[in-house]
């Protein structure tokens, strides 16, 4: 609250105060009353008026002040009426109702949105989990019936399925917990789970596969994982060399275990790193292949943070080195053992 536009705004309540005392001046003066008199009123008068808006400032600055502190600790500004009490000024009771009815009214557009959304996120859902039927169908056709023509077909079966998979797992990624199972894997099986998922797709473009042994068990969901283990292997395939080749393997760091995927492709732009998980990022490498989204690495650093696992990217302009780094939990694994 600005105490120069305070005292603009009570001009009016100074100039009305100073004609009452020029008034009252003139009134005394002409009763006869000594000058010294009517200034020692008149300077009462004047000292009074200013206490009185000097405290006044002094508490609706207060006021104003604890009413901006409470806005801004929540969350949702919408629901301020919530949480301040009903003024006692008849003006200030004025703008409380009009805030209580854009908050009324805020409260009901959200949710008609999250309706909404929650209806689409349904369908999306229903839709994915129909489609998938014709595409299984399809890859039993293919591999009843092999032939050059089948075996390009059921690689981009597997585009199709990824491509479903991801807007199935981005319609969930905001509430992971809903379809979340945490559990002992190995992470050596979890890989080839996932490099089998990917098999057409490594075959057409002839990745070479090395995959270390991995004696490493971690406590996580073995379905997200491998989900974004496909993801990191289909992005290594999108920026792959004329030889591809693809490495996993795993380390043991302090109370971390960590996966590593690294490929010997086009690499990442340094400048590009800190941004390569950010939505609809495609960054220089983007620029040559045409069917580059930007969404396969946000939403597999979107889901990391929600399940706990960290995701960093190492690049040093040949190839591209991706670490999943899962944290070890001492209690849960000595109560798991006992």
């Amino acid at each position: 609250m600005n105490g120069r536009q305070y005292l603009k705004n009570q001009l009016p309540v100074l100039l009305v105060n100073l004609l009452g005392i020029i008034t009252l001046s003139l009134f005394l003066l002409a009763c006869g009353n000594s000058i010294q008199s009517i200034l020692f009123l008149s300077c009462v008068w004047g000292a009074v008026v200013l206490l009185y808006l000097t405290v006044l400032y002094r508490r609706r600055k207060k006021y104003l002040e604890n009413m901006l502190s409470m806005a801004e600790q929540l969350e949702e500004r919408y629901i301020i009426p919530e949480v301040i009490k009903i003024p006692e000024r008849a003006d200030d009771q004025v703008f409380y109702q009009l805030l209580k009815m854009a908050e009324k009214s805020m409260l009901e557009k959200i949710g008609s949105v999250q309706r909404e959304r929650s209806e689409y996120k349904e369908y999306i859902e229903q839709w994915i989990h129909e489609v998938k039927t014709p595409i299984t169908a399809l890859k039993l056709l293919c591999e009843n019936n092999r032939s050059p023509f089948t075996r390009e077909m059921l690689a981009e079966l597997e585009n199709i399925n990824r491509f479903t998979e991801q807007a199935l797992y981005y319609a969930r990624s905001e509430h992971p917990e809903k379809d979340y199972c945490v559990r002992e894997i190995n992470l050596n099986d979890v890989v080839h789970s996932a490099i089998a998922d990917s098999k057409y797709l490594l075959r057409q473009n002839h990745v070479t596969v090395t995959v270390d042994k991995m004696e490493n068990r971690v406590y996580t969901d073995e379905k997200w994982v491998r989900f974004i283990l496909n993801q990191l292997i289909s992005n290594a395939v999108k920026y792959r060399t004329k030889q591809p080749v693809l490495h996993f393997y795993s380390t043991r760091k302090e109370n971390h275990v960590l996966l590593s995927v690294a490929d010997n492709g086009i690499g990442i732009a340094q400048s590009d790193i800190s941004l390569i998980f950010e939505k609809g990022f495609t960054g220089q490498n983007g620029r040559t292949v045409p069917n580059a989204t930007g969404i396969g690495l946000y939403l597999c650093k979107r889901l990391c943070d929600k399940l706990g696992i960290g995701l960093t990217a190492h690049s040093e302009g040949i190839g591209t080195r991706m670490v999943l780094s899962f944290q070890i939990n001492h209690f849960v694994s000595d109560f798991l053992v006992e």
